[in-house]
């Protein structure tokens, strides 16, 4: 039955059906071989199932955060804040890339708003600075990567919502991981900007231009403390911290006279578009882990693994291997939908902490986000670039390799995902 649907759903990617339709036909191949009667029966029942938890509907609320604080104008705030920051140092415009992604991550947590939103700005930047267009491209792909880790991130909730796991403790080990991502993206930066010789342009700014940029960006800095300390002492639920952020950046927008009605209903308009697209992935996604379960298949990898449990760096290591192999040719959703109900039961066999492997999860999740040949920030890059992407699938391999090293880092020393949560308890 399990290669039967694995084949299946590979012909139909192939073939170029859409991704939901995929993993329907996949499902409805999977009941055919246990009972075809129960597909009406349970076939709704788990669609409707998979998106049926409360703390999911933070997901489309913190999208809207984030291209509110687009429309409003808070992002060339922070733009320019990141700008006054490091621009004046060698290879500035790369590292104001990688600080702004670091901003922005705070308040949307979507690797692909994260690239659209600031790679249409950067890439011509770095460009005039003397950097490549498919650098520039790349880094912006790559420099999105830490969107959905440092807090709020849309595959965090999701994590938490199948593994019922503390969304603010999730949050809270995405700091710190984030920013190693950050300093790693930025020491490529300005390994790149040292070897083809670019220089600092400018000069380091006044105390005064600094102050007046921290003024002019303090709206947005403070949204992402609002998010997660409303959650990690327990005062807002990740669904209320949404509605208090999205209304927090409405309030924002109007009080610096920037956001119009009209930009708030194309916000809203773009919010439903992808929210739908996420959901009916997670629905379909959920019949076909539903499937997995009935077939044993989760039963199956613990005893295959068994050998390996006394290892918890392995197993790691292993279940990031077949997360990145997946990665590559699944859309990143249905990846997390499918794979953590297989993965928990084994990592917590080997002991590991479901927050750390929650962090693990989604950093391989999120690099796939970069990996061809469907890595979706590739193809924004290449977009906001107007580069080929086929070249730009040949360039992206150095970035790759920059968020595969983070991640063995945080697979060898655990304290460096969990130190934030448990110092906050």
């Amino acid at each position: 039955m399990i290669w039967a649907m694995l084949a299946i759903f590979v012909v139909h990617v192939l073939l170029g059906l859409p991704l939901f339709l995929s993993l329907l036909v996949t499902a409805v191949t999977g009941f055919l071989f246990i009972d075809v009667s129960m597909l009406e029966r349970l076939g709704p029942q788990q669609f409707f199932g998979g998106i049926n938890a409360f703390s999911l509907m933070a997901i489309p609320l913190f999208i809207l955060a984030g291209n509110l604080m687009n429309a409003s104008g808070l992002t060339e705030r922070l733009m320019r804040l990141a700008r006054l920051m490091v621009g004046h140092l060698r290879g500035g415009m790369g590292h104001v890339n990688v600080v702004s992604s670091v901003f922005f991550a705070g308040v949307n947590g979507s690797a692909v708003a994260d690239t659209s939103a600031l790679g249409s700005l950067l890439v011509p930047a770095m460009r005039k600075e003397g950097y490549s267009t498919s650098f520039a491209a790349g880094l912006t792909a790559g420099s999105s990567l830490i969107g959905p880790i440092i807090p709020p991130s849309i595959f965090m909730i999701l994590y938490a919502s199948l593994t019922n796991t503390s969304v603010g403790s999730l949050f809270l080990a995405g700091v710190v991981p984030g920013l190693i991502l950050a300093i790693a993206f930025m020491a490529m930066n300005a390994w790149y900007a040292r070897r083809h010789g670019l220089e600092a342009r400018g000069q380091a700014p006044s105390r005064s231009e600094v102050l007046s940029a921290v003024i002019g960006a303090l709206p947005a800095l403070v949204a992402p403390v609002i998010i997660v300390s409303g959650i990690v002492l327990g005062v807002v639920t990740p669904t209320e911290s949404g509605s208090l952020i999205v209304a927090y950046v409405i309030l924002c927008g109007l009080w610096q006279g920037p956001l119009k009605l009209a930009a708030i209903w194309s916000a809203v308009k773009e919010t439903a578009r992808l929210t739908s697209a996420i959901f009916v992935i997670m629905a379909v996604s959920s019949i076909v882990s539903w499937l997995l379960s009935y077939a044993q298949i989760p039963n199956q990898f613990v005893v295959l693994l068994a050998p390996y449990v006394d290892s918890p760096i392995l197993i790691l290591l292993l279940l990031s291997a077949i997360t990145f192999v997946t990665g590559m040719f699944m859309e990143e959703v249905s990846s997390l939908m499918l794979l953590t109900p297989i993965f928990v039961p084994v990592a917590m066999a080997a002991g590991i902490d479901p927050i750390h492997l929650g962090v693990i999860i989604t950093l391989n999740i999120t690099i796939a986000l970069i990996t061809p040949p469907m890595g979706a920030c590739v193809f924004v890059a290449a977009a906001v670039s107007k580069l080929e992407i086929t070249s730009l699938f040949r360039t992206i391999w150095p970035f790759v390799l920059v968020a595969i090293a983070v991640l063995l880092m945080l697979i060898v020393f655990p304290p460096l995902t969990l130190w934030l949560p448990t110092l906050s308890g």
